[in-house]
């Protein structure tokens, strides 16, 4: 019989704020977290981005150490730490070989390798920094938090683009559900604002251009024109049931169910009629043991482009059918911009806080419908209601899908 996994504890790092409380203040709030880019000086069309305010990484740690570390990493870091101490954690009290670190990012340490790159064909080889490999390696999130928190369980990290974050806290949970571990650090990490990241997301035609931050992220809307690149991180510990109680941990929601299938259809654009998505959807609602009419918020993925929304929508109208017009479905992105591997992990946490509150956060921009687009996409302001259950999504460039559903604790 699988053990049951719940959430007790969680960390921010997002474009809303450095924390959870001021993200999710800001973020019921329908504050834009979307500014002019002001991360390195460029000729390129995008000129906005999510980036994160006011980050001082010397708050949270030895300015020696942080030089070591990717921004991707340090995110992680700093996310994991609030988490930890949320979830009333101490190491002393902990069974290190019964808790594990699972930590997904897309892309990892991009700026170091171009600004190393930069090194090596300016300088030469020997001038590059003997911390390059582990600074830019995307399980490097995973392997400091573990060194950082004492975490000697199952440690790794799920590389599955704009997915990672949602796949990686369903790989952690099946580590509890198995008997593997009773506790799991877990969620997803990303700091790809920079000129190779950026323009790389030019060149596939994927990024927004509006310059306009208000206008420049608008999920599900009829003037959609492509997404915003966000950074940070977003942090869970999920934690075996009868292990939190019998600590009297506080328990924010259960994770219920975890889908997760291939489109194998196209290296970036979504399956026709966003079937794959639908896959996941309905995988996870199995493996919770729920009906669709159970649900009662989604998470969109919600990126802000052509084809993402018209297929999800059409995806969530397959699983749902008339339920799915009853639904509350949102997008955060308008908000946070796409975070790509931490967009998940962020979102699973806006989900977590939603069955916990029992309010929905807002898609902000939206002005203008179009015809097939046609479900509650909560508009511009946040939504009192109840939210027993709710379900996260995220699809990823290679055809991953991955579907998270967190449910109220009985």
């Amino acid at each position: 019989m699988k053990r049951r996994v719940v959430v007790t504890g969680v960390g921010l790092l997002t474009p809303l704020g450095n924390d959870v409380q001021t993200t999710w203040g800001n973020l019921l709030a329908g504050k834009n977290g979307i500014a002019p880019l002001t991360r390195f000086e460029s000729e390129m069309p995008i000129k906005v981005a999510g980036e994160l305010k006011d980050f001082d990484v010397t708050k949270y740690m030895d300015a020696k150490e942080a030089k070591k570390m990717d921004r991707f990493t340090q995110y992680a870091l700093v996310a994991a730490q609030e988490a930890f101490k949320d979830a009333g954690l101490d190491q002393a009290e902990i069974d290190a070989n019964r808790m594990g670190c699972w930590i997904g990012s897309g892309i990892g340490g991009l700026e170091t390798m171009e600004t190393q790159f930069g090194v090596l064909k300016a300088r030469g080889y020997r001038r590059m920094s003997p911390f390059f490999v582990p600074m830019f390696i995307a399980d490097m999130a995973a392997g400091q938090v573990s060194i950082a928190l004492g975490a000697k369980g199952p440690n790794g990290c799920t590389v599955t683009a704009c997915a990672s974050g949602t796949n990686s806290i369903g790989d952690a949970s099946r580590y509890i559900q198995y008997g593997d571990a009773d506790i799991m650090i877990t969620g997803g990490t990303e700091a790809a604002i920079c000129a190779l990241g950026m323009g790389g997301f030019v060149a596939a035609r994927a990024l927004s251009t509006n310059p306009d931050p208000e206008t420049a992220c608008r999920p599900f809307d009829k003037n959609r024109n492509g997404f915003i690149m966000g950074e940070g991180a977003g942090i869970l510990i999920l934690e075996e049931y009868e292990h939190a109680k019998t600590r009297g941990a506080k328990i924010y929601a259960e994770l219920a169910g975890y889908g997760s299938s291939g489109d194998a259809y196209h290296i970036t654009a979504p399956a026709e009629g966003g079937e794959g998505g639908a896959r996941a959807m309905r995988l996870a609602l199995k493996n919770a043991g729920m009906q669709p009419e159970n649900i009662d918020y989604i998470n969109a993925h919600g990126t802000s482009t052509q084809l993402n929304d018209k297929y999800e929508t059409m995806a969530i109208k397959d699983v749902f059918g008339d339920h799915a017009y009853r639904l509350a479905v949102s997008s955060t992105k308008s908000m946070t911009g796409h975070l790509l591997g931490a967009a998940g992990a962020i979102e699973a946490i806006f989900s977590i806080l939603s069955v916990q509150h029992d309010i929905v956060p807002p898609t902000i921009h939206f002005k203008e419908a179009e015809e097939e687009m046609d479900l509650d996409y909560v508009p511009n302001l946040a939504r009192k209601m109840q939210v027993n259950a709710a379900l996260s999504n995220s699809l990823g460039f290679g055809g991953h899908n991955a579907c998270l559903i967190f449910k109220k604790v009985k």
